[in-house]
């Protein structure tokens, strides 16, 4: 594992005009933690231990003597504690406490409005602020440690792109020579045909398999074709398919997209024209943050959502855009930068160079239809924009 940037860490605090990063775990809680210092997640945590890296000075380590070791990974002081009492006086020390206003950062976000990051437990929250300290939310830290993307993970994720888009079209296609030959194909099977691509191709999507469905399946964001509930594809069918991989690598970054397409020559006019209406949408998104980076504004994920939104509503579909326009992606697919939304929670961190990123507006109509329209989004070192992959501009007609 690799170990943490504790001078860059420092250096992050000191402009964000915090006193320290309070890192936590108990119990195998909080994987961010352990990413960002670079520790063994696989290994079982049965007693809480707590790191300190100070703007200035030298970080400190304080573990249970029950598990004295579980720190020597990392650099700086080693302190211990026993019972909940000299637990809690061994925090209050190294936290500073009582000697000024000390602003702490933890893995929390107030008032929930960041949930991805907020896993330290209430309880331990109301310790640490009973100790005399201000809390803060490490939510940008964490963007800048454990969700900005290097050039190999970029990389990685253009690979993975090149292949899922491929087999995008593949499965598209097959649909096509299935029905023409007469035979039957079913929506899981059709998912079952992209996974086992997948791994031909050397990706993985750890588990969490690919939606395919017609007509108003897809109405649910979320639907997912089992054995069960799975129905053949026909002729005249509206038809999405939404897909995500990554390279079986180390270090590799997701690539998650969604098409939209029709069973035949002549899609309904009401397909053709939410289709439109979702891609003008994520074209408006992509404009913008376009637009800021050109001119060196600042841009927040909430502010790209009402942009996207905005051209749902007008269009009158806007009670029908029922999630957030986009997320953060990384090792995993719903990574733990900046999302691009301001629904399901207001995000307020700023869109900066490294992140990458989902636009992916929908319209769902119950009982009846739903289009979503997804690509990614990668903002260079430089600051440029990058659109990683086509983008769809034309509903997809399978030939039957």
């Amino acid at each position: 594992m690799s170990r943490p940037e504790i001078a860059r860490i420092q250096q992050e605090l000191s402009a964000a005009r915090l006193d320290g990063w309070l890192l936590y775990d108990f119990h195998n809680r909080d994987g961010i933690a352990y990413r960002v210092l670079g520790l063994d997640f696989g290994k079982f945590t049965s007693r809480r231990w707590f790191y300190f890296i100070p703007a200035q000075g030298t970080p400190v380590k304080l573990c249970s003597r029950v598990e004295p070791t579980k720190l020597d990974a990392l650099p700086g002081e080693a302190r211990f504690y026993l019972s909940w009492r000299e637990l809690h006086a061994s925090l209050k020390e190294l936290l500073g406490a009582g000697r000024g206003p000390r602003r702490i950062a933890m893995q929390f976000s107030p008032q929930a409005n960041i949930p991805y990051v907020s896993t330290v437990d209430g309880g331990t929250i109301d310790l640490v602020r009973s100790l005399g300290v201000e809390l803060c939310s490490s939510a940008d830290l964490v963007q800048t440690f454990d969700a900005l993307l290097g050039e190999e993970a970029y990389r990685s994720h253009v690979a993975a792109g090149e292949r899922v888009v491929r087999i995008k079209d593949e499965a598209f296609a097959r649909v096509g020579e299935e029905l023409r030959a007469g035979r039957t194909l079913t929506e899981h099977a059709l998912q079952q045909f992209i996974v086992k691509r997948f791994a031909e191709e050397g990706l993985t999507c750890k588990g969490e398999l690919p939606i395919v469905g017609t007509n108003e399946h897809p109405a649910d964001p979320h639907f997912e074709p089992t054995p069960a509930n799975t129905r053949p594809i026909r002729k005249g069918d509206t038809l999405l398919i939404d897909l995500w991989a990554k390279l079986e690598q180390p270090g590799a970054v997701f690539y998650d997209i969604t098409w939209c397409g029709f069973v035949g020559a002549a899609p309904p006019a009401k397909y053709v024209e939410i289709f439109s209406v979702v891609r003008d949408a994520r074209d408006a998104a992509v404009a913008l943050v376009r637009e800021r980076f050109a001119s060196r504004q600042p841009l927040h994920g909430w502010e790209v959502d009402d942009a996207c939104r905005a051209v749902v509503e007008r269009a009158g579909y806007g009670r029908f855009f029922i999630h957030r326009t986009g997320h953060s992606i990384g090792e995993e697919v719903h990574g733990n930068g900046v999302n691009i939304d301001n629904l399901e929670t207001k995000d307020e961190r700023l869109l900066v160079p490294g992140i990458c990123f989902s636009i992916e507006p929908g319209i769902y109509l119950a009982g009846e239809m739903a289009v979503r329209s997804e690509i990614n989004v990668f903002i260079t070192p430089a600051g440029s924009v990058e659109v990683s992959g086509p983008s769809q501009r034309e509903l997809i007609l399978v030939e039957v």
